[in-house]
């Protein structure tokens, strides 16, 4: 099982809440183009996500404050 430290994910201004829902996101991304192209793979879309974003391949996006 992949463990990843939620704090190495997170760079320092995102919310846990955002990173599940980007991973969630980027999840759903994957298992859709491996249901678009046929592919039966053991690995499961969430921890290539959580892989994803553990590598930086993906950051969170967070609206800028108005103040």
């Amino acid at each position: 099982m992949i463990r990843a430290s939620i704090d190495d994910m997170l760079s320092g201004k995102e919310s846990r809440y955002a990173l599940v829902i980007g991973v969630a996101k980027r999840a759903r991304e994957i298992a859709q183009g491996f249901e678009d192209e046929g592919v039966v793979t053991a690995d499961k879309p969430v921890l290539l996500a959580i892989d994803e974003f553990k590598n930086h391949k993906f950051n969170i996006l967070e609206p800028q404050d108005e103040e």
